[in-house]
């Protein structure tokens, strides 16, 4: 049987389930969805057009169940909740698979004009603005499968708004606990709004635990109005039994300003999409990655940058290190259209392969239909530096310490880039244990935010 077919038919033998156990809204993107995936009827193999390294058919072929009937699947929380950030003062909430499970401080603390709460939930109290952005600013021409598959069976997920003029006063903290006693996909919806002249700061952690497969199914889709400034993080912190395939859509209007970093300290199979059109003037993007992989991991990062209007800005900054056998690509994409004059836009990926055996493939792209611009894009990958190594060892340190201080530098300025209250500083310890080997995860998070 096709790997497609599989899910099509659960969804078909399932409907009524999985709509009974969602809201209005969600399912009537469904249709559409099950339309598409039944038109493409596959998902894209190793070597297809963007997917050069990564098989996506090979992450959803195995046998997962799907949650379809919302039975409660225990979590410990307290016992899987191992988060390293521990420093960074947020409002924190949590994801127990794919339910959001809001904190007593999450509730208590959240200022007014602030409204965090399960998605299925808003979509009931407010229809209005989760009719208006849902499955609307998700749209790709690339990775449709994946997409339509998150939205044929999406029934929960989290739904964040700013509303106007309101300046969040300190980060939020979403933490995604991913956690089954059998092998289990769980599909997560995010729907993010920041009204115009909004202003905040969102800390996503993804954690896993155990020796059973899992697979995450995501789907984050965001919208910057006017004037608004939306700082994102997203790091992954999993097994190496887990496999992960995310995909971030954001639109930004006038004058707006989105940051965007994307961290992958630990997993097993991980794949990243990035869409994000800029669609009024003046609007600044600031897009990174880092990657830190060893062993028989693998971190695909795939971006898909669009200037629409003028005076538009963005800059994307990719790092990896690489050792053991673990592979890693990079194809990103800036495509400024014919009417957007005076735009900026640049991008880079740099890459250190710290074994012989560590592979990397990198594909930037440029698509410029204007002559007033300034764009420019590079690749580069190589190994530790000989000579600094040799100064250093020369110096009495020993060879693994002069390494991993090597890679934690090569790594800062993604880490300095992050702009959230302690988490640079914090960052910078879980990167160097990393380097070093060590357990990075601690349990002083849970008992601090009353989880």
């Amino acid at each position: 049987m096709n790997t497609l077919d599989q899910y099509i038919e659960l969804y078909e033998s399932s409907e009524a389930v999985v709509n009974a156990n969602s809201a209005e809204v969600l399912n009537a993107a469904r249709c559409g969805a099950l339309e598409r995936l039944k038109t493409i009827g596959r998902f894209p193999e190793k070597g297809d057009e963007g997917y050069e390294k990564i098989s996506v058919n090979d992450m959803f072929a195995p046998d997962y169940g799907v949650n379809v009937a919302r039975v409660n699947i225990p979590i410990d929380i307290a016992e899987v909740f191992r988060c390293g950030v521990t420093t960074a003062s947020t409002w924190l909430g949590a994801v127990a698979n794919d339910r959001f499970v809001p904190t007593e401080s999450l509730l208590r603390n959240l200022p007014e004009g602030v409204t965090v709460t399960s998605l299925a939930k808003a979509a009931v109290s407010y229809p209005e603005i989760v009719g208006r952005y849902y499955n609307r600013i998700a749209a790709t021409d690339r990775g449709e499968v994946p997409l339509a598959l998150n939205t044929l069976f999406a029934q929960e997920g989290i739904f964040i708004h700013i509303a106007k003029g309101v300046k969040a006063g300190k980060a939020m903290q979403i933490v995604n606990l991913l956690s089954s006693p059998v092998p289990m996909m769980s599909v997560r919806r995010v729907l993010i709004v920041a009204e115009e002249m909004s202003e905040i700061s969102i800390l996503f952690c993804d954690h896993s635990r155990g020796n059973i497969s899992c697979l995450s199914s995501q789907v984050i889709e965001v919208s910057v109005g006017a004037g608004a400034k939306l700082n994102i993080c997203d790091m992954e912190e999993s097994s190496a039994q887990t496999s992960r395939f995310s995909q971030f859509f954001a639109v930004q209007q006038e004058g707006s300003e989105l940051k965007v970093n994307g961290l992958t300290l630990l997993n097993g199979v991980t794949r990243n999409e990035y869409y994000i059109s800029q669609m009024g003037g003046g609007a600044v993007t600031s897009l990174d990655g880092m990657a830190i992989g060893n062993g028989e991991q693998h971190i695909d990062n795939y971006s898909d940058m669009k200037h629409c209007c003028d005076h538009g800005r963005s800059s994307q900054l990719f790092k990896y290190v690489l050792d053991g056998k673990a592979s890693g690509a990079f194809e990103g994409s800036i495509t400024v259209e014919s009417g957007a004059r005076f735009n900026e836009a640049y991008q880079s990926n740099r890459n250190i392969l710290a074994s012989h055996d560590a592979r990397m493939h990198s594909k930037p792209q440029l698509l410029i239909y204007n002559d007033d611009v300034k764009c420019s894009h590079g690749a580069t990958t190589g190994q530790l530096d000989q000579n600094a190594l040799f100064y250093m060892r020369q110096r009495g340190l020993p060879l693994v310490e002069a390494r991993t201080m090597l890679m934690q530098a090569f790594m800062m300025d993604v880490i300095d880039n992050v702009g959230i209250d302690g988490l640079s500083e914090r960052l910078r310890h879980l990167v160097e244990r990393r380097f070093k080997g060590e357990e990075m995860m601690c349990a002083e998070c849970n008992a601090k935010h009353g989880v």
